[in-house]
Order: structure tokens, then C-alpha cells, then sequence
């Protein structure tokens, strides 16, 4: 007869099978993997063993969608309907591009200032210009996306800064590009996700008109890299624990400032209201249930939802994954309502 084996030994084993379970991020349907299979075949070195010039250079998820449409024989060109013109803000000594995006039609248009993601250190708006050109036209609004200045070159609180001088800009030179000043929401992807929030935090600090809405598409809000979704997407790509920890450091924030981490804010009262966009296979998919619950908590009215089986970096790939359609209509049906509130 066998001899049973220690009950120590037994938790052992199971501590080591959680973790290994941990460790494994959830399943990509279809489409998904697809892009990530593109990724892949760029062959991106690991943004955390890099300088943030060597960052920047490395292919994109967008990189890798137009991968996949040319493999489908599709085009790549941008997404027709939507006009593009450049304008400059200046933020105290410093300027900075923004990109103003028009739908067809007759206006005054409603506005969103729309910050791109990536960590506030690599990407910038043409990276991220699907996304602010789906929004144009499925919630028929004017975008504004803004090319701020990123870390570690312009540290911790220039993003910021640069978020709200292009918020407060738009409110004034609305009516110049066929805006309404009066109808401006603030969204944004990832680190954008974060400025989105942290400007309507400062409109209300400064006591400056509040963004209609805020649009979060998984939002940096935090600094625990103990959370759940941390463990689960470790691993998991495009975004993974080891480049998080490398943005925050060349960030350079201070993780007790809510203007950094708006998790940190003594209060979330008096925020506009929010839909908050989320994807299952993403080390912020806790950090933004969190959010949504805070914001709820505090009074704030907030949509939240959860899209099963896509990756960071998901929204604004319609053109190849159907789920992120889904998440573009939801974020521009929200939009729309809170537009025609007011």
C-alpha cells in the first residue's frame, strides 16, 4: 500500500498549482489571437528591457492590425467619413499638437478631447488614430486628440498638465473648428484613460465647467500590482506586469497625488459621469472594476462594462475584432446620451 504523502507536501503542490494557474491569462477568442499572432510575427522585444527611444520604435498593436488586414487582403486605409486637421495648443512655456476630428455633416458637433494611451511614455495619436475616427462618426462628434508630452523627457506632471491646457483650449476655440463649447467630454485608452479622468478631477478642483462625460477605456487609476488581474495577466500581452512597472518608473509620479493615480483622490465626488470600458485579459481589469465602484460609491452615475476574451489595446481594433465594434458602439452610444442631455 501506497503511503499517503504529507498534508504539507499536499499544500505545497496545491500553493504551486494556484500559482502556476495565476500566471496563465485567460483565453483570447478568435479574432483576438489573430492580432496577437500578428503581434507576435513583428517580433517586439520586450518594452521593459528597453530605453523609451528603443520603445517607440518597436511595432504597435495597430501595427499589427493592419498586419492582419493585409493578410485578409483588406485595405488599410483609414476608416472614410472623417476629416482631420492639426491645430496647436500652448501649455504655459511649452506647445503641443492637437488633431481635430470632424464627421460628415452639418454642425455645431459636440466635442470630445480624446488622450491616447501608451504607459505616458511611448504611442501617440497616429498609434491610437482608429480609435478618436470610430468615435467621430458612430457618436457623430468632433474628437480632439492630443499629442501631450510624455515621460520620462517631460516627467510627472506634464501630461497632466498638458491634458487640462487642451481641455480648457477646446472649451475656448470650440466654435473655430464647428464645436459646440457648450457639449465637450473628455475620454481617452490606458495612461489616456487615466488624464481623461484626472482632467474632470481638475475642472472640479479648479472650478472650471465640467466635462459633460468621462469615456475610460481601461484606465491606469492605480499603482497595486497586487491585484487580481495583476496575477492572472502577469504574462499576458500586449500589456504585462513588467511593463507597467517600467512605465511608472520613467512616469515619475507621485503615487500619493490623485492628479497620478485618481484611486488615490480623498473623494471622487462631483465627477462627471462615466462609462468605463474594460478588457478580461489586462493586468487593469481589477483596478478599473475597482474605479467604477468608487465612482458609484462617491455619487458619480457610471456604465461599466466588461468584454470577455480581448486583450488591452482591444478598442479601436473594430476593423478586425468584432468585440471591439461592440465597445466602440457602446462608448459612442454613451456619448451620444450624455451629448443630448444637455
Amino acid at each position: 500500500m501506497k503511503k499517503a504523502l504529507p498534508l504539507t507536501l499536499l499544500a505545497g503542490a496545491a500553493l504551486l498549482l494556484a500559482a502556476g494557474a495565476r500566471a496563465q491569462p485567460p483565453k483570447a477568442e478568435p479574432h483576438m489571437q489573430k492580432v496577437l499572432d500578428a503581434h507576435a510575427a513583428l517580433n517586439p522585444k520586450p518594452i521593459e528591457t528597453l530605453t523609451p527611444e528603443e520603445a517607440r520604435k518597436q511595432p504597435t498593436p495597430a501595427d499589427a492590425v493592419k498586419k492582419v488586414l493585409t493578410d485578409m487582403k483588406r485595405s488599410t486605409a483609414p476608416e472614410p467619413g472623417v476629416t482631420v486637421k492639426t491645430m496647436t495648443v500652448g501649455s504655459g512655456d511649452a506647445s503641443f499638437p492637437v488633431h481635430i476630428y470632424t464627421p460628415e455633416g452639418k454642425g455645431p458637433f459636440p466635442v470630445m478631447v480624446y488622450y491616447h494611451g501608451g504607459g505616458f511614455v511611448i504611442a501617440d495619436t497616429k498609434v491610437y488614430d482608429a480609435s478618436p475616427r470610430a468615435l467621430a462618426k458612430m457618436a457623430n462628434a468632433i474628437m480632439v486628440s492630443v499629442d501631450y508630452r510624455r515621460a520620462p523627457e517631460h516627467p510627472f506632471p506634464a501630461a497632466p498638465n498638458d491634458a487640462f491646457a487642451a481641455y480648457q483650449w477646446t472649451i475656448e476655440h470650440a466654435r473655430e473648428f464647428n464645436g459646440d463649447p457648450m457639449r465637450v467630454a473628455v475620454g481617452g485608452e490606458s495612461a489616456g484613460g487615466n488624464l481623461a479622468t484626472v482632467v474632470s478631477m481638475m475642472a472640479r478642483d479648479k472650478n472650471v465647467a465640467l466635462p459633460v462625460h468621462q469615456l475610460l477605456v481601461y484606465p491606469v487609476v492605480n499603482d497595486d500590482m497586487n491585484t487580481p488581474s495583476y496575477r492572472k495577466n502577469a504574462e499576458a500581452k500586449p500589456l504585462n506586469k513588467a511593463m507597467m512597472g517600467w512605465f511608472f518608473k520613467h512616469y515619475g509620479g507621485d503615487p500619493k497625488n490623485p492628479y497620478a493615480l485618481p484611486m488615490k483622490a480623498a473623494s471622487l465626488k462631483g465627477l462627471p459621469p462615466a462609462t468605463i470600458v474594460a478588457a478580461e485579459i489586462d493586468p487593469l481589469l481589477s483596478e478599473g472594476k475597482a474605479y467604477a465602484d468608487r465612482l458609484k460609491k462617491d455619487g458619480v452615475a457610471v456604465e461599466y462594462r466588461e468584454y470577455k476574451g480581448v486583450a488591452h489595446e482591444f478598442f479601436g481594433m473594430g476593423a478586425v475584432v468584432p468585440k471591439a465594434k461592440e465597445a466602440e458602439q457602446f462608448a459612442a452610444d454613451a456619448l451620444k446620451k450624455a451629448f443630448a442631455a444637455k
